[in-house]
This record gives structure tokens, C-alpha cells and sequence, in this order.
């Protein structure tokens, strides 16, 4: 009898709800994913790229290799990976997640995660999200990354630190602003809770975003967090942006 109760009601909720392809929209067989179009037109994040960005590489010379942006500029962070690059469906995802209450993708988008974060993953002690201002947390009603973060912790086991990374200024949109101008925008905008340092405090951290662009984000969350007794921070986002130009590959 609840067997035929639980198929009845998904016969139901199908029939209001039918289940479409999270890309373009059309109907499918099933909830929770893409048509098969909208899947081939997803830029999958694969190797070769930067053992410590993430950055896929043009072409491929060997295991290990760094780009040339990282030995010039390391970044704070240890190592970032991502599921795919942020155009085609996988832009769409996540502009839906972010902008159109959408918070039901974040359980697909982040078993993606776990799958490509793997390396990072499985090294890691506790996750925490990048997190929203509380004015801008108001006007979404809730944190994208928050809810990428909540999801791959309860899919890997992860333990989730809510509330531990702060960010206490509102920043101006990093869209068009250099690298300069976007380091002095984050300047001083997280800080991590004293009540809760303990939760990092030695722990290798994974900090959790929808985007990684330039990374001059999760970088100012990073120096935070290692300032606060972090013992490494890795990055895990569900896209990120390519690099304008074909990267130089050094061993």
C-alpha cells in the first residue's frame, strides 16, 4: 500500500510538474537533469589543465604541470577545481540557482561537484561557502553557494561549517573591474567568526562557490581563513571562467 501511495504521488506530482531538461527546458522522462543536447554542449573541466587553478590547458605535455598565471601570481588557495566552464548550460545553471530562486538545482549541480572535486574532496576535514552580505542575502533570500556547500556536504559526508566565514562589507559587483581594482573591492570583506574558529582551526578547509572568475574572491576568503589557523584551503566550484588566452605550460 505506500509503495502504490509513493507511485501515485509522483504520478501526480508529474503530471503538474512534468520533468524538463534544466537547460533548454524541454520535456524529459525524468526529474533532475539534462537532455541530451543540452549534456553535449557542457564544457567539462578535464585534464590537462593547472594542477593549482584548475585553468584547463590548450593542449596536453604531461602530468603535474602548473600555468604560467600561478608560478607568476600564486593564489592563496592550494588548488581549485571546477565541473565545467561557465558558458552553454552550464551559465545557465547556475544564473538560475543564483537569480531565479532556483535553490532545487543545487543537489544535481553539486554531485557534479563531488565528482570533479574529488582530488580536493576527499582531502578535506570541513566545507564552507562563500558567503553573501547579509543585505544582498536579503534581497536573494538565500546564498547560491550556501546551498552548493550544503549539498556536497551531505553527498561526500563532509562536515558543513555554517556562519564560520563572515562577510562583513558589501562589495561592489566584481564585473569589469581589473585585477587591481577587484583586490582592493575585497579588501577587508570577510573575516571569520570567533565563536566558531575552532571549526577551521588546524582543518583543511574546502570553500565552496558557484563561480570561480579571476579568483580574487575565494583568494581574500582564503588569506582569512589562514590567518584564523586553517591548515590549507582548496577551492570547489561548479564553474569557472577560461582565461582569455592560451596558456604557457612549465613542468
Amino acid at each position: 500500500m505506500a509503495r502504490f501511495a509513493r507511485s501515485f504521488a509522483e504520478a501526480v506530482i508529474a503530471t503538474v510538474f512534468p520533468p524538463v531538461c534544466h537547460g533548454c527546458g524541454i520535456i524529459m522522462s525524468r526529474h533532475g537533469g539534462l537532455c541530451a543536447g543540452c549534456w553535449t554542449e557542457v564544457r567539462f573541466i578535464e585534464r590537462p589543465f593547472c594542477e593549482v587553478t584548475g585553468q584547463p590547458f590548450d593542449h596536453d605535455r604531461g602530468d603535474g604541470l602548473v600555468s604560467a598565471a600561478a608560478i607568476a601570481d600564486p593564489p592563496v588557495y592550494d588548488k581549485a577545481r571546477a565541473v565545467a566552464l561557465y558558458d552553454g548550460p552550464a551559465r545557465k545553471l547556475v544564473q538560475a540557482l543564483k537569480f531565479s530562486d532556483r535553490a532545487d538545482l543545487a543537489p544535481m549541480m553539486a554531485e557534479w561537484m563531488v565528482r570533479a572535486g574529488r582530488e580536493v574532496l576527499d582531502g578535506s576535514d570541513v566545507i564552507l561557502a562563500v558567503p553573501l552580505h547579509r543585505r544582498r542575502l536579503f534581497g536573494r533570500a538565500y546564498n547560491q553557494a550556501g546551498e552548493l556547500a550544503r549539498a556536497v556536504s551531505h553527498i561526500s559526508g563532509t562536515p558543513l561549517a555554517p556562519g564560520t566565514l563572515i562577510r562583513r562589507k558589501a562589495t561592489n559587483p566584481q564585473v569589469g573591474l581589473g585585477r587591481t581594482a577587484r583586490i582592493a573591492n575585497l579588501s577587508g570583506a570577510f573575516r571569520v567568526e570567533p565563536s566558531r574558529a575552532s571549526a577551521i582551526a588546524g582543518r583543511r578547509v574546502l570553500l565552496i562557490d558557484d563561480v570561480l572568475t579571476t579568483g580574487a574572491t575565494v583568494n581574500a576568503a582564503a588569506k582569512v581563513l589562514l590567518r584564523a589557523g586553517a591548515a590549507r584551503v582548496c577551492v570547489l566550484t561548479f564553474a569557472r571562467v577560461a582565461s582569455g588566452g592560451a596558456e604557457t605550460l612549465y613542468a
